[in-house]
């Protein structure tokens, strides 16, 4: 582990992920970036593939991630962009990527997400938000860690938000047994969870060289505000309409975490604008809070988890 004095960088809110990778050399890496067929996946990607790195887009839709692949290829001249199926929702597709990968892998882009979803289970029964965001990205970076150690220093990138101020995880009633459903609060507590993972990965994992962040990109309009009416998108952007940044400027934080020499060994940290985020102020909308950082829900949510994947 790293110690606490807070990380600072040259980058900031208007930053892009091409300013952020300007001058990293990564010949010889091999990442991973989940969701990389759209949105500030592909921006993450592409950013990566620019530096040299063997990037594969691990999606839902191969076609689509071939499309991705191939105009990542045409921008940055670099051809070892792979298409890989992956489905976070579907354990057995994780157990097939899983099984699939070969050799060592340096950055693992945790990026793909559904956002504030109308209630839907896994055939596990587990909530989809919960299960999608959390759960299936968890099952991957755990059952890829052989490979991740096997780098001699590796990244994980855990994509939250500032939507984990909305809620904990509640661990008496994750899934929605129990109390009423409301989309965002279950957004909410999923994006705590990306947070929390960073914290315990970290703790596990230093010592194998994997040092994992989690972030916030900002506010983007991309293809995560599926399930998001036009009024509400509209009410979102009026109430802060400057936060509201690019893809490009939306995939800059991930690259810094995934990549820049600023990061080396730092880990479990969460990250906004490109710098460590302040702790969260009671009713603002930045920041981390205290309780997506508590060592203890960490290591709580990491032996749910596993326990939950072992049925």
């Amino acid at each position: 582990m790293t110690t606490n004095n807070p990380i600072s960088t040259p980058f900031a809110h208007h930053s892009t992920a091409m300013d952020v990778i300007k001058g990293v050399d990564l010949v010889g890496r091999r990442a991973v970036v989940t969701g990389g067929s759209s949105g500030i996946g592909v921006e993450t990607a592409r950013a990566l593939a620019s530096a040299g790195a063997e990037v594969t887009l691990a999606v839902r839709n191969p076609d689509a991630g071939q499309k991705a692949a191939d105009d990542i290829t045409g921008t940055t001249g670099n051809d070892r962009v792979l298409v890989a199926p992956l489905d976070l929702a579907d354990q057995d597709s994780i157990a097939d990527f899983v099984a699939n990968w070969d050799g060592p892998l340096h950055i693992l882009v945790n990026n793909a997400g559904i956002m504030a979803a109308p209630l839907s289970r896994t055939p596990q029964g587990w909530e989809m938000q919960f299960a999608t965001n959390h759960l299936g990205h968890f099952a991957l970076a755990t059952g890829l860690h052989r490979t991740l150690a096997a780098a001699d220093g590796a990244r994980i990138v855990s994509v939250s938000s500032a939507a984990h101020l909305r809620s904990p995880v509640v661990f008496d009633d994750i899934q929605y047994d129990n109390r009423e459903y409301e989309p965002w609060q279950a957004y909410g507590q999923s994006k705590t969870a990306n947070v929390l993972f960073a914290v315990e990965a970290t703790r596990r994992w230093s010592d194998d060289g994997i040092y994992t962040n989690s972030l916030m990109p900002g506010a983007i309009q991309t293809n995560l505000q599926r399930y998001v009416s036009k009024e509400e998108l509209d009410r979102m952007r009026a109430g802060n309409a400057a936060a509201w940044k690019t893809v490009e400027q939306g995939a800059a934080t991930s690259v810094l975490v995934a990549a820049s020499p600023l990061l080396d060994e730092v880990g479990g940290r969460y990250f906004e604008d490109c710098q460590q985020a302040a702790p969260a102020q009671p009713g603002g909308r930045t920041g981390v809070a205290e309780y997506a950082l508590d060592p203890e829900a960490a290591e709580r949510l990491w032996q749910v988890s596993t326990a939950l994947l072992k049925g």
